[in-house]
């Protein structure tokens, strides 16, 4: 499959591009997408909710009536969960949500969600480029040229460039990452993704392990 460079203005630098058909053609996966991207929002839950128990309840261990002859049900404690104030049954406790995928998986999962969007025409290849300083305008001008400013998209680059991503940190619908840091979720998520000309070599090289 080959695929155009385009330049930060939008116009066609007269270069291709040929991708691997084993990362931006194979059948997609939706299991593995599904999977994967399951795990991913499962992580981003902290898990901290803790409720108190009966033994954790701070109250006075007295016997608040006597064993028999009230009529009532047998009370020993004011911190049975019975009573306003006592503890909870079976609250909820820290716990981590996550759950082992095989890193086998995982790479057919990006490689599925990476088919998806090449199979929709949804993938463009970009010159590399960077900014002399963080500037929101100076990546809003790259969308405005690519007509993408309305649309959620995902840049990936090869290594972190800071000014980029600072660039467009502010901007709602635009999200920078490297290939190291790319996921299943972020690729789905994005309606356009945009792929840095010497990131699809490493990209490649890193899902066809």
């Amino acid at each position: 499959m080959e695929l155009s460079v385009l330049n930060i203005k939008g116009e066609d630098t007269g270069k291709k591009v040929t991708v691997s058909e084993e990362v931006f053609g194979i059948e997609p996966s939706t299991h593995a997408i599904y999977l994967d991207v399951k795990l991913y929002l499962a992580n981003q839950r902290q898990g901290t909710h803790k409720s108190k128990e009966r033994a954790e309840v701070s109250h006075s261990t007295r016997k608040i009536k006597r064993q028999k002859g009230t009529g009532g049900a047998r009370a020993g404690s004011i911190k049975s969960p019975v009573f306003v104030g006592g503890g909870r049954i079976f609250g909820p406790r820290p716990r981590t949500y996550g759950f082992k995928l095989n890193k086998k998986v995982k790479a057919l999962a990006r490689r599925s969600a990476l088919s998806v969007k090449a199979q929709a025409n949804a993938v463009s290849v970009l010159e590399a480029f960077t900014f002399d300083a963080p500037k929101t305008k100076s990546y809003l001008n790259v969308l405005n040229s690519l007509s993408l400013a309305n649309t959620k998209t995902l840049l990936i680059l090869p290594e972190i460039d800071n000014n980029v991503y600072l660039s467009s940190r502010n901007i709602p619908k635009a999200k920078v990452t490297t290939v190291d840091s790319v996921n299943t979720y972020d690729l789905m998520n994005a309606d356009r993704l945009l792929i840095s000309e010497s990131a699809i070599s490493i990209l490649e090289t890193q899902l066809n392990k």
